[in-house]
């Protein structure tokens, strides 16, 4: 009798939510879906167990997503991951709700404040005579609001998340030094550099010592994103396609042996490389 009252209770309760979220459109249908899942009467169990740490995984995955879809050009696609990176968001505002810290409404205040700051020559009557002046001014803006979170005089480089991907990171480093005159004066410097760097690999390869061509790689790789950074080239945009090319041409290995790769010798491979390039060039 009891878990019959229970099941009766819990589906009246589930028919009011469902009511509730029906009245609804738009952002205000999603809030109150989400709103729904984390009630802790009819809520989904999954969902009422997330906190901030758990979703981060779920976040970076969805974001990549979004990329995918733009990649392939998937139009229909990209409407329903950025369906599911919105949901992300939503999903934090709740548990911020839920604990009284903020809302979404808040989140978007705080997005269109920010914008609209630092913007002034959309929403004020600021004039800036060319794009140097207006970077240089979102930048002073943004130095700014880095002071008024502590009070004091902070590094461009404190806000850069560590989390980043570290190429990423290293470009976003670069560039904000770059803008208080911390850089190459020409892209000819950089190439000095990166001929500098690997001769080190080389040097710490020779002697054999691990700590110090890992040492030296990273100096390498580092130099690397500058001279991307140098030409207008987003080095982690670039490595991926570099990887997608890769990952194309290796498959097309694959399908041309007709046996393990670890039967052929190194010639051998050569070929099927090269008979792969030119397969997926043609079909370009």
């Amino acid at each position: 009798m009891l878990t019959e009252q229970t099941d009766q209770k819990a589906e009246k309760h589930s028919k009011r939510l469902m009511k509730l979220v029906s009245q609804k459109q738009g952002i205000e249908k999603l809030l109150t879906v989400m709103q729904a899942l984390r009630d802790p009467l009819g809520g989904c169990d999954w969902d009422l167990k997330q906190n901030y740490q758990s979703i981060i995984p779920f976040t970076i995955e969805e974001v990549y997503e979004v990329v995918e879809a733009i990649e392939l050009e998937d139009f229909e696609g990209l409407k329903g991951e950025l369906g599911d990176l919105l949901f992300q968001v939503v999903f934090y505002a709740q548990i911020a709700k839920e604990e009284g810290r903020f809302d979404f409404y808040q989140i978007v205040d705080v997005l269109c404040e920010k914008l609209i700051r630092r913007h002034p020559h959309v929403f004020s009557d600021a004039q800036f005579e060319n794009g140097a002046q207006l970077s240089q001014a979102w930048e002073e803006q943004k130095q700014k609001e880095r002071q008024q979170k502590s009070g004091i005089n902070q590094s461009v480089l404190d806000d850069i998340p560590k989390s980043l991907p570290e190429l990423k990171r290293a470009q976003k480093m670069q560039r904000r030094a770059a803008k208080k005159g911390f850089d190459w004066q020409d892209v000819s410097q950089v190439w000095d550099k990166l001929k500098e760097e690997s001769a080190e690999v080389l040097a710490a390869a020779e002697k054999q010592d691990s700590a110090a061509i890992e040492d030296e790689i990273g100096d390498l790789l580092f130099t690397v994103v500058n001279l991307a950074r140098h030409y207008g080239v987003d080095s982690d945009i670039a490595l991926r396609q570099a990887n997608q090319k890769f990952e194309q041409r290796f498959r097309q290995v694959e399908l041309i042996a007709d046996r393990p790769l670890t039967d052929y010798n190194q010639q051998q491979l050569e070929v099927f490389w090269q008979s792969a390039k030119k397969k997926l060039n043609q079909s370009e």
